[in-house]
């Protein structure tokens, strides 16, 4: 599983204020710090930046290639700031990502084009004119549509991330189910239109709105029911040693646990520990097996 760090987001309190200042100290600590912690490449969240976003996007991109390598996302929904980024942006270890293209026509009309000018990759989110798609199906109609026109403006497959949206276990169970059966459906598509094609979600999407302590349990068992999907890449917390070690195959007895649960079978719970039964329970409510509560471990 190829992960992207998500912990240099604007939302942060002490990046949020360190960007406000434009002191790059904290921006550097943490950049490195994600890049020591193994992820694979690094996600610039600024939120909408309207105000000054080309500058900033900018200043953010020059002042993390002071000190580290990693390819970056850069993950904004101001399309100029984007594009001041990737004017910036030095490939050394990889292309810089736009994080990430709607479904939407004039956003593909505008940003589609920035893939191939700055010989960039693009995540595709699968959000289309009338917000969140209702299933699966719509999700692949959707797809369908940006891989096309990314294909007909010459991106390359490899280029292509798609991200199919995972919502809060907690607010919409059903629609989690609705991605996991996308998922093969998006290897087919891609097969057909752009060979090559990858996937990526926000994984912390799914814990976002549980207690904190539920969180990376949260994460890392959907990681897994999607990394058995299809899914290629997550954006993640770069500080969960479980994620990534779940994520490097250092794990297995662990994903053949949750495997076990997506295939219809029953694990054996009478025999296993209490972290095996944990990761079992979450990966029954994750595939509404069980209906979410936030006492879901003590039952």
């Amino acid at each position: 599983m190829i992960l992207i760090g998500e912990n240099l987001n604007v939302m942060v309190k002490r990046i949020g204020q360190a960007i406000k200042e434009r002191d790059p100290k904290p921006i550097q600590e943490l950049a490195v710090a994600e890049a020591e912690a193994g992820v694979d490449y690094i996600d610039i969240n600024l939120g909408p930046a309207r105000k000054g976003g080309e500058e900033l996007m900018e200043w953010m991109v020059k002042t993390i290639q002071e000190v580290v390598d990693l390819p970056l996302f850069l993950d904004t929904t101001n399309a100029k700031a984007v594009e001041a980024g990737l004017k910036v942006y030095e490939n050394r270890q990889g292309k810089a990502v736009i994080n990430s293209i709607m479904c939407r026509p004039e956003r593909m009309e505008q940003q589609i084009p920035m893939v191939t000018r700055y010989d960039a990759g693009m995540v595709a989110l699968l959000w289309g004119p009338e917000g969140m798609p209702r299933d699966a199906a719509e999700r692949g109609v959707l797809a369908a549509d940006i891989l096309q026109r990314a294909m007909e403006a010459g991106v390359a497959g490899e280029d292509i991330w798609v991200d199919p949206i995972i919502t809060p276990v907690n607010v919409q169970q059903n629609q989690l189910l609705e991605c996991y059966q996308f998922m093969p459906d998006l290897g087919m598509l891609a097969e057909v239109l752009v060979p090559g094609c990858r996937s990526t979600c926000g994984l912390s999407n799914v814990s976002n709105g549980p207690p904190d302590h539920l969180r990376p349990i949260l994460n890392q068992t959907n990681m897994i029911i999607l990394e058995k999907a299809g899914m290629k890449s997550c954006i993640v917390d770069a500080f969960d040693k479980n994620q990534h070690e779940i994520a490097r195959g250092k794990r297995p007895e662990i994903t053949a646990l949750v495997h076990q649960v997506v295939d219809g079978n029953d694990p054996g719970m009478d025999n296993l520990s209490k972290e095996a039964h944990d990761y079992v329970k979450t990966a029954k409510v994750l595939l509404g097996h069980s209906l979410y509560s936030d006492s879901w471990l003590e039952l």
